[in-house]
């Protein structure tokens, strides 16, 4: 027998969002139709804290789907499910024919009921126990564990459907994208920036992204490494776009005229005045970057300090207090990691000092930083700043 198969999300922290709460799902549905617009006709819907996800017609990837929607912030849980008629006898026979194949090869399960319609006339457990031992006659070899089985099977008793479902996967997580104002993150090729990028909009910023190069000292497949990475973001914000800024002329004029300790601080000065720039242009509200606390000689609390008293927006780092094994795991889980540890080329280790200042005095800073004219140098590279927008979907 054929049944009708939904895609469940369940919400995470939006269920706590009180009167804007329609905000957010209006923002959550608005991305996951984004998401599914050209991989069939699916009609989404939220109700009672879920968002269904309904295919309309036949050619309806399911699969890739269920795939996209994983990656929409502000999803905590997501399953392929399938609706029958409330009815007792349907459930079951559905049970037996649906559920096994998401089941085959486990020795452990349960069965959650959950019955939202008070109306039906089993209690939750009562519909947990009847679906489960209909599950132990056709598969004998299973044994139920309450607590902690390899598969838990789930029966929702709702107002249109009764709906069964196994192994739900965890969502993204975090809020919707685009509902916490705008970042322009500081896009590098290494593993730390784009982390940093998917932390802040998971808590819903909506990004722009500037990438510094230097050609000829960073080649064209260095800048085509940070468009692989923020395609790879794209799978979870749909699309971004790069700003892409040469400090050549900048960089060349600090290594001519500064003293050699100071070139890394001059040039993340410099970098950060260019940003809020750029921030501005797309008015964002905040930059965002991947430094670490003491990860190397730029991002010890003197030189950020430094650093940031050239911007005049917030810095948001939100890999300040994670060691780089921690940053690691999160690129890996994210996608990322594989593209940052291909070896090219970066901007900020072009002409990079042997003792660079870990603990520098800002009037030092200064004083360097006049004999350089920075102002000029800057509206040169902005003037011939380029633009991708890189887009997934």
């Amino acid at each position: 027998m054929k049944y009708r198969e939904f895609i469940l999300c369940k919400y995470g922290e939006i269920v706590l969002k009180g009167l804007n709460k329609g905000q957010f799902e209006r923002a959550l549905l608005g991305a996951v139709k984004a998401r599914l617009s050209d991989i069939g006709e699916f009609d989404a819907y939220y109700a009672q804290s879920t968002l269904y996800i309904k295919p309309v017609s036949d050619d309806c990837d399911l699969d890739e789907a269920l795939r996209r929607v994983k990656n929409v912030f502000g999803i905590a849980t997501v399953t392929r499910a399938v609706a029958v008629e409330k009815e007792l006898g349907a459930i079951i026979q559905c049970a037996v024919d649906y559920l096994p194949a998401f089941i085959k090869g486990a020795k452990t399960f349960k069965v959650e009921g959950k019955r939202s319609d008070k109306r039906f006339p089993l209690t939750s457990p009562e519909l947990a126990a009847e679906v489960g031992g209909a599950l132990l006659e056709v598969m004998p070899a299973l044994r139920v564990d309450v607590n902690k089985p390899e598969v838990t099977v789930r029966v929702e008793i709702r107002e249109e459907y009764a709906f069964l479902h196994a192994n739900a996967e965890r969502g993204a997580g975090g809020i919707p994208y685009g509902t916490s104002g705008k970042a322009l993150l500081l896009l590098s090729g290494g593993i730390d920036s784009p982390v940093a990028g998917y932390m802040v909009a998971k808590r819903g910023a909506l990004l722009e992204a500037i990438h510094f190069e230097s050609i000829p000292y960073t080649s064209e497949l260095a800048k085509e490494k940070v468009m692989t990475l923020a395609k790879e973001l794209c799978e979870y914000t749909g699309r971004i776009r790069v700003n892409v800024v040469s400090l050549t002329a900048i960089q060349e004029e600090i290594k001519r005229v500064a003293n050699e300790d100071y070139f890394t601080l001059l040039l993340r000065r410099s970098m950060m005045r260019i940003a809020c720039r750029v921030a501005k242009m797309h008015s964002c509200d905040v930059l965002v970057t991947g430094e670490s606390l003491g990860q190397v000689a730029s991002q010890t609390m003197r030189a950020l300090r430094v650093t940031d008293n050239a911007a005049n927006i917030t810095v948001f780092r939100p890999c300040i207090g994670l060691d780089k094994e921690e940053i690691v795991e999160k690129a890996r889980k994210i996608g990322t990691f594989e593209t940052s540890v291909i070896p090219y080329e970066d901007c900020c280790t072009v002409f990079t000092p042997k003792h660079p200042k870990t603990q520098p005095e800002l009037s030092k800073v200064l004083e360097e930083e006049n004999k350089i004219d920075f102002g000029r140098l800057e509206n040169e590279a902005l003037q011939a700043l380029e633009n991708r927008l890189i887009s997934v979907y």
